[in-house]
Formats: structure tokens, sequence, C-alpha cells
């Protein structure tokens, strides 16, 4: 009879039966772990790896399309507020400038609470954190709805921030728990293509909306959406390790060579720390270079096709669908499926997404050709090239934080990522509005954003360059 070996991991017993089978056998013998979270089926499971590659089971995909429903819901959210541009001002009587601060008060809150909620998210978990965000923004719009005056209705725009801020590290983390790394730019692709669809699908649903039944109801309708959501992500989402029917075969091609998953008590890093380390700085700068362009097109786009190319404003409308949707397709089949496919085939994983990451961001300079565009067809190209580049890159760089983060910390250096990207959603939304107050077209806005994006492209290329995890 062969010898059993046992080995101590992480306060428990594993013994290794290797005699059964040419995969060792695992079974626990302490029913705890140190951080008193169950590991049976984990341990189990491991014993099936080799199986696993071969099976397949699709269970961890549920994850991915709720969260990319979830993202979907709350942009609609966010493109409400561009929609009803024309309905805002001519109800509260507000400027071009006091627009971009309104537009801007959203991510006032949705960027102060990045820093809190990675901490959150490492402490709390995806699932607590996520059924209170999802109830809050749903909250958030029916106030909106109802707000009298400009100062409710900032009020309301506040909250929301506040209640969707925990939505993309949220997201990343519960990738990163979900999928092995492998597959984590194509399923990190169905929430931030969503994020590009609810511009497509939402622009001209939620405007044909506000012009039959007006901006308030338009507002009730995305919060009657946003609970309903709220009710679908509390009773579905849960953590591998708690769902009863992930099977073991799965939770092993999940988990792949790691030991444990990780957890709250491995969360060892300061923030302090990690805002020293040149690949968090470098993702911070680059995607924050992206989100300012994202901003600009997702509050701005309509206002600019409708008044620098005079277009009516159901056209307007129509039109902003089209770059989204061409940024939707971009998400998915390349930041999303082929990073994925090359890296399963054997290329170069860090090669893979660095090309993607910096190339799709170059693409995002053709925004200088919606500066000199003077027809709608010609600037839909230019728009449709830059979004689409940039959305090709998102995915690969929304899987980062769970590739280059150390032990425990990818919520936080989700955060990090995030609050320079709001940081740069408020400076589009208000420097867009005071620019084109004073120079009367949009020309001197997307001069202002291609600058930044090139100086994230520097930042990609020479502080981030590869996605190695961080060794402190």
């Amino acid at each position: 009879m062969m010898g059993v070996r046992k080995r101590a991991f992480s306060g428990v017993f594993i013994e290794e039966n290797a005699h059964r089978s040419r995969s060792p056998c695992l079974h626990l013998q302490g029913k705890w772990s140190s951080s008193g979270r169950k590991r049976e089926d984990w341990v189990t499971a491991m014993a099936t790896t080799e199986r696993a590659q071969d099976v397949k089971p699709r269970r961890r995909w549920r994850i991915a399309w709720l969260l990319g429903l979830g993202v979907l819901i709350n942009y609609f959210d966010r493109v409400n507020l561009s929609v009803s541009h024309h309905a805002l001002i001519a109800a509260f009587g507000i400027s071009n400038v006091t627009f971009g601060i309104l537009a801007s008060s959203y991510n006032w809150t949705y960027a102060l609470c990045q820093i809190p909620i990675g901490s959150a998210l490492d402490w709390m978990g995806v699932q607590r954190v996520g059924r209170i965000s999802t109830f809050l923004w749903g909250l958030a719009s029916f106030a909106a709805a109802a707000a009298p005056n400009v100062p409710s209705f900032f009020a309301a725009r506040l909250a929301l921030g506040v209640g969707e801020a925990p939505t993309f590290p949220a997201n990343a983390k519960a990738i990163g728990n979900w999928f092995p790394a492998q597959e984590r730019s194509f399923a990190t692709s169905f929430f931030d293509a969503a994020a590009k669809l609810a511009s497509a699908l939402g622009v001209p649903l939620i405007g044909v909306l506000l012009l039959r039944v007006g901006w308030r109801l338009s507002f009730a309708a995305t919060g009657l959406v946003s609970m309903l959501y709220f009710l679908l992500f509390f009773f579905v989402y849960r953590d591998p390790e708690q769902d009863p029917r992930l099977s073991p075969e799965e939770l092993a091609l999940i988990r792949g060579h790691e030991t444990f998953p990780e957890d709250a008590s491995q969360a060892q890093a300061s923030l302090w720390r990690l805002l020293q380390q040149r690949r968090v700085l470098g993702l911070a700068i680059g995607f924050g270079s992206y989100n300012y362009i994202f901003y600009l097109l997702l509050v701005w786009l309509p206002t600019y096709l409708s008044e620098s190319l005079h277009t009516n404003l159901l056209d307007s409308f129509l039109y902003t669908g089209v770059p989204w949707l061409v940024a939707t397709a971009a998400d998915l089949l390349i930041g999303g499926w082929l990073v994925d496919a090359l890296i399963q085939r054997g290329w170069n994983a860090n090669r893979v997404r660095m090309f993607v990451l910096v190339g799709g961001t170059a693409m995002g300079l053709g925004i200088l050709g919606g500066a000199r565009a003077h027809s709608p067809a010609e600037a839909l190209v230019w728009i449709s090239v830059c979004i689409g580049g940039l959305s090709a890159a998102a995915p690969v760089g929304w899987s980062f934080p769970s590739l280059i983060a150390p032990t425990g910390c990818a919520g936080r250096v989700g955060g990090i990522m995030n609050f320079s990207n709001q940081i740069s959603g408020i400076a589009a939304s208000i420097l867009t509005g005071i620019l084109v107050q004073r120079w009367h077209n949009f020309a001197p806005a997307f001069t202002v954003a291609a600058i930044y994006l090139s100086a994230g492209i520097f930042a990609y290329i020479f502080l981030l360059r590869n996605a190695a995890p961080i060794r402190l």
C-alpha cells in the first residue's frame, strides 16, 4: 500500500493519496480554513482538474452575463442625462457650463468612493457590497425623476454616484474570483461592452421615451429597471465557494493551479504602498485618459452632432448609437474574445495584452478627425474609429487589477484605477462645457482629449509595461 502524505496549508491538512489515479486525489481533513470559510468543495475539485479542462461546465458565464446586465442598466441611468440635455436646460434655465457641472456631479461622489470601496470589497466581498450598491442606485434614479429644482437634481446625481461607485471595481474582482486568467479578458468584455451598448441602445430608446413622455418619466423608468436588477442580483450572485450549484469540476477549472481563492485575511499591502508601485500608476494614468474621452462622448456626443453638425434632435439620438455599436463589437470581439483566444493558443499573454491595450488606445487619437469633420457621416467614421479602438483596449485594462495586484489587493488596485477614471470623467464633463461655451465648437475640447490620451499611451509603455503580479 502506498503511503499517504500530509501537508499543512492555511490551517488545514490535506491528504494526497497518489495511488488512485495519475492526478492526486485530495481529501480535506479539517472542515475550516484559517479564514473561517469552507473549502471542502474546492479541495475536492482539485482532484478533477484534468477532467474539468475537457468538460468545461458553463456556470461561471452566468455571472458574466449578470454583471454585464448590471452595467447596461446603470449606464442607462448615466446616458439619461446626456439625452435630457435640452429638456433640462429648458426646465431649469441653465447654461452649457452649468449642464457640464451637473453632468459631472455623478462622478464627484463616484470618484470619492473609489478608494474606500476598494477596501470594502477586499473586506466585505462582492456579494454584500453589490447588493447595497444596486439598491442605492435605483433609489437615486427615482429621486432625480422627482427633483423640483437644480440643487435637488444635483443631490440625486451625487447619490447615484455613491450607488454605482462599486460597479466596476466589484465586477473586476468578481471576474478574478470566477474566471481563470486565460478567460478574464472575454469575461471582462461582457460588462465593459455593456457600457458601450447602453449608449447604442439607451440614447435612441430613452430619447424617444423622453420626446413622448418627458424627462421625468424617463428617469423614473430607468429607476424601475434598476430596482428589478437589484432583485435579480440579490438572488443570483454568489461567490464560487458559496454557490451550491457550482460543480467541483468547474471550481477546479476556475482555480487552476491556485492554492486557495483570495480572501481578506491576505490583504496586507497599504494604500500608500500600492500608490508607490510604478505599474499601478501607469494603469491609473493610462485608463484615466481613456475615461476622459469615454465621458466626453457619453455626455456630449448628441450635443456635438446636433449643434456642431446641425442635425435635428431625433437624428442626433439615432446617429449617436452608431459609434457605440462599433464600440460594443470591438470590446467583445477584439478586447475580449480575440485576446483570450490568442492566449489560449499559446501566444505570449503579456505581449498580446499590451499590444491591444496600447494599440487600441492609440486609435483613440481618431478623435482629432472628429474635430475637423464637416458632415455627420465623416464625424461618425472618426468617432467610431476612436471609441472602437478604446473599447478594444478597455476589457484588457479592466483585467489588469486582478492580474497585477498583490495578493488580497485586487479591490484596492481597481479602486485606485477607477478613482483616476472618475477624476478624468469630471474634468471631461466640465472642461468640455467651458470650451464649447467659449469657442462655440468642439475642436478645442477634442484636441485637449487627444493630448491627455497621448500621455496615457506613454504611461502604458513606460510605467505599466507588463501584466506580471506585483511582488512586495
